[in-house]
């Protein structure tokens, strides 16, 4: 059985060094050429909340040869189409391309390979590059799991090959609502990575702080609302209810979920979003593939995001060097 990890970046970096250091053999593959070149020279060296240094197979891509039973993609979703139809030609007859990019990447992944052989999982804890071959862990390792579900026409036995290879790193749950999983993962990254990247801070930053608690419920309320007008039924977080947590109507139900926020953030508050990772690296941000998919839907269902929407146009700013990544920017959504 042959498996890799394309765009084994920050988050991939470290599911790669999990798996080859339980005993699991699998390609990682990435076209940064000093990244690469690091991690074949000392290994993935992870730090953080754990401390592993992992002598790990990693491949530019083209160098990949062969086909593959699992592909894991976690690139950015800017280039899915061009990405995912060359990948195409690596995979097994039998083989899976496993998306575990935010957003709602399915159904294109699946008008090119096939909904038989595409798999969707919600990472459930985050990861910083700091330098060329070594990663920050930035969640606690007692949070860290997977959410994945399948497609119509992939297999049970597909579906546990897949399973156990990311078991090699922490559980996996199965999700039955795969659809409903991607819409709690984008309530989470709207409201954290992407107001995150707003202020340059982490995920703590948003969840302890006074100015931004407000404007993160009112973000996750937009989210929960756009996604019911979409007929979604938001699936658990870690065996938590988002919906009932979070969502309100009234201004006393609105004080609780503020008081929330920092409690429900705790094994996650240092994660630094990968959008705010991608800018300070000179690189576009997948904004439109957050935020701009709550827009997008609040649009179809003609339901207003004007949270969203200015998330995505500060965000935009930023990317393009127009405004700086400051607290001082939650001013902008008075």
């Amino acid at each position: 059985m042959r498996a890799a990890i394309y765009g084994a970046g920050s988050l991939g970096t470290v599911l790669g060094a999990y798996i080859t250091e339980a005993g699991g053999h699998i390609d990682l593959i990435n076209r940064n050429k000093k990244h690469v070149e690091a991690l074949r020279k000392n290994g993935a060296k992870i730090i953080g909340t754990v401390q592993k240094n992992v002598k790990v197979k990693v491949l530019f891509p083209d160098e990949m040869e062969g086909k593959y039973d699992v592909i894991f993609l976690m690139t950015k979703q800017l280039f899915n189409e061009e990405v995912v139809t060359m990948l195409k030609k690596f995979l097994a007859k039998d083989g899976i391309i496993c998306t575990l990019q935010n957003g709602i990447p399915e159904p294109l992944i699946a008008s090119i390979v096939g909904h038989e052989h595409t798999m969707g999982c919600t990472v459930e804890w985050g990861a910083t590059l700091l330098e060329p071959g070594v990663v920050e862990l930035t969640s606690d390792t007692d949070s860290l799991s997977f959410h994945m579900g399948k497609m119509e026409g992939v297999s049970d036995e597909q579906f546990k090959m897949v399973k156990d290879i990311l078991e090699l790193m922490c559980p996996v749950e199965f999700e039955e609502n795969l659809i409903g999983a991607r819409w709690s993962k984008l309530l989470i990254n709207a409201t954290f990575s992407g107001l995150g990247t707003v202020v340059g801070g982490t995920f703590g930053s948003i969840s302890e702080g006074k100015a931004a608690k407000p404007i993160a419920v009112a973000t996750m309320k937009e989210c929960i609302d756009v996604g019911h007008a979409a007929g979604v039924t938001f699936a658990p977080v870690q065996g938590k209810d988002i919906t009932k947590l979070f969502y309100y109507k009234g201004g006393l139900k609105k004080a609780f979920a503020k008081l929330l926020l920092p409690i429900a953030m705790k094994k996650h508050r240092d994660i630094v979003p990968s959008m705010h990772q991608d800018i300070c690296n000179g690189k576009k941000c997948e904004i439109e593939a957050i935020n701009g998919v709550v827009c997008e839907y609040g649009k179809k269902y003609k339901v207003p995001t004007p949270y969203n929407d200015k998330i995505v146009e500060i965000v935009k700013q930023i990317n393009e060097g127009k405004l700086e990544a400051q607290m001082s920017n939650l001013e902008l959504f008075d």
